[in-house]
């Protein structure tokens, strides 16, 4: 992947896309400084799924400051934030739709038997090893605590006070 970046800069250089150019600069400064990091801590650099962590938190925080900046009134830095996303979003694997997300998630629910919110963490846990990079896990938490708190509601309980029938 970080050849792949590398290949797209040259060729934003060479078709003098300053945009692209400094976009694709700020995605290799975060790449070089995780693995700076991660060499401080005894680490032999940063693998290709962190590098995927790294864009996608760089596409989140372009999210919420094209909302910020569109509640301002700022409309061409909107335009700015957006195109920013859309050239890191190509360097991302193929993501998973919302329809196709709530399937793999109902899937993940049932083949860990997932009985209910205490079992988020085992649900997502499974889901980033099976689909590493390939969808919004914020996205996909929100799926599977919805999942397993209507699950948990489908149990019958005890007949509460209120249903007590005179």
């Amino acid at each position: 992947m970080r050849d792949r970046i590398n290949a797209a800069l040259k060729v934003a250089q060479n078709d003098g896309d300053k945009r692209r150019c400094a976009t694709l600069r700020l995605v290799q400064t975060a790449v070089k400084d995780r693995e700076a990091a991660a060499r401080e801590n005894g680490k032999d650099g940063v693998k290709e799924n962190e590098v995927i962590d790294i864009l996608q938190k760089m596409i989140r925080q372009r999210e919420i400051s094209a909302e910020e900046f569109e509640s301002g009134g700022q409309l061409d830095l909107v335009e700015q934030e957006r195109a920013e996303q859309d050239i890191i979003r190509e360097f991302l694997p193929v993501q998973v739709s919302g329809d196709e997300m709530r399937s793999i998630c109902e899937e993940t629910v049932k083949d860990i038997d997932a009985q209910g919110l205490r079992d988020i963490g085992r649900c997502m846990s499974e889901l980033k090893t099976r689909y590493p990079g390939k969808m919004d896990f914020v996205q996909a938490s929100c799926v599977v605590k919805d999942m397993l708190r209507t699950e948990g509601n489908d149990k019958p309980e005890a007949a509460s006070p209120e249903s007590g029938g005179d």
